[in-house]
């Protein structure tokens, strides 16, 4: 619609040179490391279980969009109007702004959605009038880094929203009507793995991977580790610097016996060896990583 190429025009040219750091700054909070951030600190640092019900919410909504998005189809704001808006690409996408394969489709905001099914759902366990502010804010700010970086359309964005809400309300019901957890967990694996036969986007198979993954490190972590939450502050700085050196270095070594035209050829090989990466590396991080949790808590305790 005409008022939304405009509008997105009249906030590029309003913010001149500062349109590529806003936006990107902006664009980082609910993008892959600025949730992951969130999650570990959640997850390591406050309480365990309410860190495991917010990634599973993140992961399913992640993987559910790409699969909408393969629907509808509906071309970033960049692509169709090169001449009247300027795409800024996502921190560490160094692809092509015209692969789809790497950016995506536009319809919905994946970025609106999962900051929104993180951040209300955090509130409301939280129970706190500063988090409710917090919850609100970060995903409209986050919203609008989508237009300012020509990425996606104000429909997008609103749909994202409010997908992001339905996405954390049916997780949550589904934890509260199934209460055995394996069948709650594979009742979410068979929601997702549709999306094998239609799209084509790495998107998704970075959330399959993730889903995957997270899934069989919580019944790991669960059987075989069972950390312990920490007041440590110690041990939380430890715990959340550690799951980001595994993080850098499993997903640079997992990717050494590919060449770089394999893992960006947008192949079903391709798509797949990201989604076993992403597996991998989540399951390490929480379902074996905390096996060390004990030795953090050493450091700063006096003897």
């Amino acid at each position: 619609m005409e008022w939304e190429v405009g509008l997105i025009e009249w906030i590029q040219k309003a913010l001149g040179s500062l349109n590529s750091t806003v936006g990107a700054v902006l664009s980082f909070i609910g993008g892959e490391l600025g949730l992951l951030l969130v999650l570990l600190i959640i997850l390591f640092c406050w309480k365990k279980e309410s860190g495991k019900r917010l990634a599973l919410i993140i992961t399913a909504v992640n993987t559910w969009l790409p699969m909408i998005k393969a629907a509808v189809m509906r071309p970033r704001p960049y692509m169709e109007y090169p001449d009247r808006i300027r795409g800024v690409a996502d921190a560490g996408n160094s692809a092509s702004l015209d692969d789809i394969a790497a950016q995506g489709y536009s319809f919905p905001s994946t970025h609106s959605a999962s900051t929104t099914a993180l951040f209300i759902p955090l509130a409301n366990e939280v129970k706190k009038k500063w988090m409710w502010i917090i919850a609100i804010a970060i995903p409209f700010l986050v919203g609008v880094s989508r237009a300012i970086t020509g990425m996606h359309y104000p429909t997008d964005i609103l749909a994202g929203w409010a997908l992001g809400l339905a996405g954390a309300g049916i997780v949550l019901l589904l934890e509260k009507k199934v209460k055995n957890e394996w069948i709650r967990h594979l009742i979410l694996l068979a929601s997702v793995l549709p999306g094998i036969f239609f799209v084509r986007t790495e998107d998704y198979y970075t959330s399959l991977g993730l889903m995957i993954g997270l899934v069989a490190a919580i019944h790991f972590e669960a059987k075989y580790v069972d950390f312990k939450d920490t007041r440590n502050i110690w041990a939380m700085i430890l715990r959340v610097a550690g799951a980001f050196v595994i993080y850098f270095v499993l997903n640079t070594a997992l990717k050494l016996p590919f060449s770089k035209e394999f893992l960006a050829n947008g192949t079903m090989g391709a798509f797949l060896v990201r989604a076993a990466r992403y597996a991998v590396i989540i399951f390490v991080i929480i379902g074996i990583y905390p096996k060390v949790f004990p030795l953090f808590e050493k450091i700063g305790k006096k003897k």
